[in-house]
Protein backbone atom coordinates (compact mmCIF):
# COMPACT_ATOMS: atom_id res chain seq x y z
CA UNK A 1 0.00 0.00 0.00
CA UNK A 2 1.28 3.13 -0.92
CA UNK A 3 2.37 5.12 2.13
CA UNK A 4 0.64 8.47 1.08
CA UNK A 5 -2.83 7.02 0.69
CA UNK A 6 -2.71 4.71 4.26
CA UNK A 7 -5.85 4.34 6.15
CA UNK A 8 -6.71 4.70 9.73
CA UNK A 9 -8.84 3.16 11.87
CA UNK A 10 -9.29 2.89 15.47
CA UNK A 11 -9.82 0.03 17.90
CA UNK A 12 -9.97 -0.77 21.38
CA UNK A 13 -8.08 -4.17 22.50
CA UNK A 14 -9.44 -5.55 25.36
CA UNK A 15 -7.23 -8.36 26.63
CA UNK A 16 -9.18 -10.56 29.01
CA UNK A 17 -6.69 -13.94 28.97
CA UNK A 18 -3.00 -14.64 28.56
CA UNK A 19 -2.52 -18.02 27.67
CA UNK A 20 0.03 -20.24 25.40
CA UNK A 21 2.17 -16.84 25.62
CA UNK A 22 -0.58 -15.38 23.88
CA UNK A 23 -3.43 -13.20 24.15
CA UNK A 24 -7.06 -14.14 24.11
CA UNK A 25 -9.99 -11.37 24.38
CA UNK A 26 -12.11 -8.88 22.19
CA UNK A 27 -11.29 -6.26 19.48
CA UNK A 28 -13.80 -3.25 18.95
CA UNK A 29 -13.38 -1.29 15.76
CA UNK A 30 -14.78 2.02 16.72
CA UNK A 31 -15.52 3.21 12.97
CA UNK A 32 -16.93 -0.05 12.27
CA UNK A 33 -19.03 -0.19 15.11
CA UNK A 34 -18.34 -3.78 15.24
CA UNK A 35 -17.18 -6.26 18.19
CA UNK A 36 -14.73 -9.72 17.03
CA UNK A 37 -13.25 -12.33 19.95
CA UNK A 38 -9.92 -13.20 19.13
CA UNK A 39 -7.86 -16.08 19.95
CA UNK A 40 -4.43 -15.32 19.66
CA UNK A 41 -1.98 -11.95 18.86
CA UNK A 42 -1.57 -13.03 15.17
CA UNK A 43 -5.51 -13.78 14.98
CA UNK A 44 -6.38 -9.83 16.70
CA UNK A 45 -3.68 -8.30 14.02
CA UNK A 46 -5.16 -9.90 11.08
CA UNK A 47 -8.50 -8.58 11.95
CA UNK A 48 -7.42 -5.60 11.96
CA UNK A 49 -5.32 -6.02 9.08
CA UNK A 50 -8.91 -6.62 7.23
CA UNK A 51 -10.81 -4.26 8.87
CA UNK A 52 -8.00 -1.29 6.99
CA UNK A 53 -7.58 -2.93 4.05
CA UNK A 54 -11.24 -4.30 3.16
CA UNK A 55 -13.00 -1.73 0.93
CA UNK A 56 -16.47 -3.56 2.31
CA UNK A 57 -17.15 -4.42 5.48
CA UNK A 58 -14.71 -6.34 7.97
CA UNK A 59 -15.29 -10.05 8.72
CA UNK A 60 -16.22 -8.55 12.22
CA UNK A 61 -19.69 -8.97 14.04
CA UNK A 62 -22.18 -6.31 15.29
CA UNK A 63 -21.38 -4.55 18.36
CA UNK A 64 -23.72 -5.99 21.43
Amino acid sequence: MDRRHKKKSTFMVEVQFQQHNTWQGTIHWLDGKKTQHFRSSLEMMKLMEDALNSEEEPELEPSK
